[in-house]
């Protein structure tokens, strides 16, 4: 097999995926190349698999577990983070409920990139049936939780849990043909449908009709079982011996860069605290946030710098990924969508209900939208995204698409919601489409397919990062769009109230009235009739309007770099072969799964 070369005058050679003795001489003469790759030939071509290798309950197994899994990691939180605000009035109030989400964005966002790097070098096994297994520890405790403060506690074993769950992209993209995944990951993402498509609906649902916010998380204990017993049964990878035969583990762990993992675990929680903390526990310019964010960035940087000059033998992001500059455009568009998409599904719930529902599984239904434009982007492309051709077209596509149908969303006013509702899927569509091309593009535009893990949770940690500051972005945003809405309603709504009738000494008692919402507030304003809240109803949701107005405008810079970033992306369609990275074997084996006793092993 020859190597991807990511070149444009390369990729118009139909050559394989893996890594030639050239380039693996190459690297090793590279001084910010230290990794070792010294294993046996894990890499084969679908002809050369067992006929009945794909339809093993090993293969078939480890699907589910991947499908499982993905629904976990994703939908232990997704489920919650709708009904917070249901939940602290339960078993709370608290003034840390925030910290329910910071603890899972965190343990994520530090966890990506260690999963796969770590899982890269000692094997994958174990690695994922931990994190399934806390995920597990994690949603028992939240079940049970009394207190807020335990349930941050549990949120926290759910997001370490996550970071495994989420990147079973690179389990299944390294077990099938690189021709089919797109189609993998078209599958896992079937499984979180229900829980980013229409986690909203779910948990409303759940409530209404069971009573309880706990049915989110018996939901997840049993995909999380699911997901542990298959992993255990079924999922058998390429061991650390099959990796680096004559090689101890011992002798791996003490050559590990554990410099850099603290400069890495520590920079990017203190960083990402800082971004987390500015507009919501702290004004941005309180003390704590500033420092957060200086130290945590300078820390950061530091880190980057020992990995490219301090020389680790084994270091924890390989600063060979950033010489691929179609890798690092790939990357970058994946992140600045999934932050576009971040803050849509910020903003849309409260749009849908100050303008357009009140009633729970109505309004619960329309926040699904851009869950579920999402989730079908990433669906379609798993059925189309190898059929299309090239993928950096692909990519340019879904950025305008994206940008183009999110920023028409300005025109919202409180009467043309099926306007609003259809920009706002179409153009989560077009995002989740590009997301899903990104997380299967960066883990082929690479160089060396035993880097795969790597190569997907740096990725995702990059991903998540730039997506928290763009979210930090658009938080500063809000807060601008509430000190126009300050302006706004008391510009629109007094005028319209004393038009329809109402006394000018009460529109202060319905001003205050509507930001309660009850009925008793309501009857407590003097002169107040059906017509008048209609007016006043009326005339708040136009101010509300236009104070979003400018929010959704700003989306189209976000759009505009990721258009930009996208003409560099890597085209993959070349490398759309029958190469597989990686295979399973029988249990306590070298034997592929399928193989009579007297076949060769892999």
């Amino acid at each position: 097999m020859q190597p991807a070369n990511d070149s444009p005058a390369a990729m118009d050679r139909p050559e394989d995926s893996s890594f030639s003795v050239e380039k693996q001489s190459e690297m090793t003469d590279d001084p910010t190349n230290h990794v070792e790759h010294t294993g046996q030939e894990l890499e084969t071509t679908a002809e050369e698999l067992p006929s009945n290798y794909y339809r093993s309950v090993y293969f078939c197994g480890t699907m589910v577990a991947c499908g499982a899994s993905f629904a976990s990691g994703v939908g232990g939180f997704a489920l919650a983070a709708a009904i917070l605000h249901i939940i602290d009035a339960d078993i709370g109030p608290s003034p840390y409920l925030l910290w329910v989400a910071l603890s899972y964005t965190l343990t994520v966002s530090v966890g990506l990139l260690l999963i796969g790097r770590l899982s890269d070098l000692f094997g994958r096994r174990w690695f994922f049936i931990s994190g399934t297994t806390l995920g597990l520890i994690g949603s028992i405790v939240c079940s049970v939780a009394q207190n807020v403060g335990t349930l941050i506690g549990g949120t926290t074993l759910i997001g370490l849990g996550a970071a495994a769950q989420i990147s079973v992209v690179f389990v299944t993209a390294e077990l099938v043909p690189m021709k089919h995944r797109f189609l993998a990951n078209g599958f896992v993402y079937v499984w979180g449908v229900p829980f980013t498509g229409m986690g909203p609906a779910v948990s409303y649902a759940l409530i209404v009709y069971q009573g309880s916010w706990r049915g989110c998380y018996y939901l997840m204990i049993g995909t999380n079982a699911l997901a542990l017993i298959c992993w255990f049964l079924f999922y058998f990878p390429p061991t650390f011996g099959m990796k680096h035969p004559g090689k101890t583990v011992v002798s791996y762990a003490k050559t590990f860069d554990y410099i850099g993992l603290m400069l890495f675990v520590g920079g990017l929680l203190i960083f990402l605290m800082g971004l987390s903390w500015g507009g919501q526990l702290h004004p941005w310019n309180d003390p704590a946030v500033i420092a957060l964010i200086t130290v945590g960035g300078v820390t950061l940087v530091a880190f980057g710098l020992w990995e490219t000059i301090g020389d680790p033998k084994q270091p924890v992001m390989p600063v060979r990924l950033f010489k691929n500059f179609q890798w690092v455009a790939v990357v970058m568009v994946l992140a600045i969508s999934v932050t576009v998409y971040y803050a849509f599904s910020i903003l849309w719930p409260q749009i849908v209900f100050g303008m357009y529902e009140t009633d729970l599984i109505r309004g619960g239904l329309l926040c699904c939208l851009v869950g579920a434009g999402t989730s079908l982007g990433q669906l379609a492309s798993g059925l189309f995204g190898r059929h299309f051709g090239n993928h950096r077209w692909q990519f340019t596509a879904g950025s305008i698409l994206g940008g183009a149908f999110l920023g028409g969303v300005a025109c919202l006013t409180p009467t043309n919601l099926p306007t609003t509702a259809t920009l706002i899927t179409l153009g989560s569509l077009a995002l989740g489409y590009t997301d899903s091309i990104g997380l299967a593009m960066a883990g082929i535009a690479i160089d060396d397919q035993r880097d795969i893990g790597t190569a997907v949770g740096l990725a995702g940690c990059i991903r998540n990062t730039i997506s928290t500051v763009g979210t930090a972005i658009y938080s500063i945003r809000q807060a601008i769009q509430t000190n126009r809405l300050a302006q706004t309603i008391p510009r629109q709504v007094p005028p319209a109230l004393v038009s329809a009738g109402l006394p000018s000494s009460s529109v202060p008692d319905f001003l205050a009235a509507y930001a309660t919402g009850t009925e008793e507030a309501f009857a407590a304003v003097a002169g107040l009739n059906a017509t008048i809240l209609e007016a006043g109803t009326r005339a708040y949701k136009n101010a509300s309007a236009d104070a979003y107005r400018t929010v959704f405008l700003s989306t189209i810079a976000f759009s505009v770099v990721a258009v930009v970033f996208a003409l560099f992306t890597a085209d993959g369609s070349k490398k759309m072969t029958h190469d597989v990275a990686a295979t399973l074997h029988e249990r306590s084996s070298t034997k592929v799964v399928g193989r009579g006793e007297d076949a060769e092993t892999a």
